[in-house]
């Protein structure tokens, strides 16, 4: 039996991302937990695809084929909801160049996407849960970048650490209307976006990361998604504003 504090039945949660990797697996465990789950990606057969595997396991899922660069698109998707008690704004890319050699049109890419993507869904997820006065929960996807820096990752940590000052700000202008607004900060995560072409790089990386964490190996989707579920239900009604790190022990800030 599922504990009640993480039963969403009744609930509509919405997810960006949702094609794959973490945002697949955050939308299938929210499915799992009762709530119907809005999906919106720019992939459109891999969103597909998330959405059959929901509704295999009994679940209701809605599709939403959109750019999250794009406010209008993510305004009309969220609007469609009568109403949301979760969002999880997951949907980013990975970008890696060395400092002096990145150029605007990569930072101005990587920003749109995994900054102003989850700007963009923070927004509009809270207009509609305050035009419902719904005592709702925001995830916004961080990253482990954002506690220790590494080379060719300045876009992409940048981008990181824009949504973790969004994610507290924000948490202090809805928490008084019963809105909570946390990040999840994951490690090394095992997703297509950090599949090699290579697969002895691949096997380099994972076994690197593994001997970085207490744990002795690298994280899956399936562990952020239970951070994501924590953040999204009841069992947190008491947090808001913080950042949760699964990152198998790797970076352990005050």
């Amino acid at each position: 039996m599922a504990v009640k504090a993480y039963d969403l039945t009744g609930r509509t949660a919405f997810v960006t991302g949702a094609a794959s990797g973490i945002g697949r697996a955050c939308a299938l465990l929210l499915a799992q937990a009762g709530a119907t789950v809005h999906g919106a990606d720019l992939d459109a057969r891999g969103l597909h695809e998330t959405a059959t595997l929901i509704k295999d396991q009994g679940g209701t899922a809605v599709v939403h084929h959109l750019d999250v660069t794009d406010r209008a698109q993510v305004r009309q998707a969220v609007e469609s909801c009568e109403r949301l008690d979760a969002m999880a704004a997951v949907a980013g890319i990975m970008h890696r160049s060395p400092v002096l050699e990145t150029r605007d049109e990569d930072l101005d890419r990587v920003l749109a996407v995994n900054f102003k993507g989850v700007l963009y869904a923070c927004q509009e997820a809270a207009r509609l849960m305050l035009a419902h006065d719904t005592r709702g929960s925001i995830v916004t996807m961080a990253s482990g970048a954002v506690d220790t820096g590494g080379p060719g990752l300045l876009c992409y940590g940048a981008a990181k650490a824009a949504v973790v000052q969004l994610t507290k700000t924000l948490a202090t202008e809805v928490g008084p209307h019963g809105i909570r607004v946390n990040a999840v900060a994951p490690g090394w995560i095992r997703t297509p976006m950090t599949d090699r072409d290579d697969p002895a790089a691949q096997h380099r990386t994972e076994a690197l990361m593994a001997r970085m964490s207490p744990l002795g190996r690298v994280g899956e989707a399936e562990d952020i998604a239970h951070a994501v579920l924590h953040l999204a239900s009841d069992a947190s009604a008491f947090t808001t504003g913080q950042i949760l790190r699964p990152n198998g022990g790797v970076a352990m800030p005050w």
